[in-house]
């Protein structure tokens, strides 16, 4: 995505409860811009994490389990034209969110190497794996409390964190449907409204 978007470095945003949309049930697209979607790997926290100083044993410790999704993004700037400043300024990007029913523990699956495929109408759109999230989804939530914790706000108990897309992002149309399929975690799928 870094690439995708000509940033060299990560940036969070902030998930709201009505950025939640359930599983195979329309998405209305009036909400949106210019959405995308983006498959990744969420964690749902069992207890706080708060930075600086969180380390990858305290950030697994925290994590009560994994779920796929599938992240909406959108962008208040034409043709995602974006620097890190516009993306930082938009909450990152970040519209809405999908979740995936299958609850995985940590510890039961290398998320480094859980690859995922994703499709958009049953076609194959792009492949990709945990490891393109700076290297592991993990970093990615050490790297979140350590930010945000230096600004004084602590990641809480069964709070969702998406910590990055594993593939590019791809455009959305309207009645499209995206499903994610992840390696050892399941799969999840995002319906968009036809009209």
């Amino acid at each position: 995505m870094q690439k995708q978007l000509g940033v060299d470095q990560p940036d969070f945003g902030h998930l709201t409860d009505d950025f939640a949309h359930p599983e195979h049930q329309p998405i209305p697209l009036d909400t949106y811009l210019q959405p995308r979607v983006e498959p990744e790997i969420a964690f749902v926290l069992r207890k706080p994490l708060t930075g600086p100083g969180v380390t990858v044993t305290d950030a697994i410790d925290a994590i009560d389990y994994v779920l796929p999704a599938l992240e909406i993004v959108d962008s208040r700037v034409a043709d995602w034209k974006i620097t890190l400043v516009d993306t930082i300024a938009d909450n990152a990007s970040s519209g809405g969110f999908v979740l995936g029913s299958t609850p995985t523990r940590p510890e039961d699956i290398d998320l480094r190497l859980t690859g995922c495929v994703f499709t958009r109408n049953s076609r194959v759109v792009a492949t990709g794996a945990g490891g393109a999230v700076l290297g592991s989804p993990i970093t990615s939530l050490v790297w979140l409390a350590n930010t945000v914790g230096a600004l004084g706000t602590t990641l809480e108990a069964g709070h969702v964190i998406l910590p990055g897309s594993v593939t590019s992002m791809v455009p959305v149309a309207p009645g499209d449907v995206f499903t994610a399929t992840f390696g050892g975690l399941g799969s999840v799928t995002a319906v968009f409204a036809d009209k």
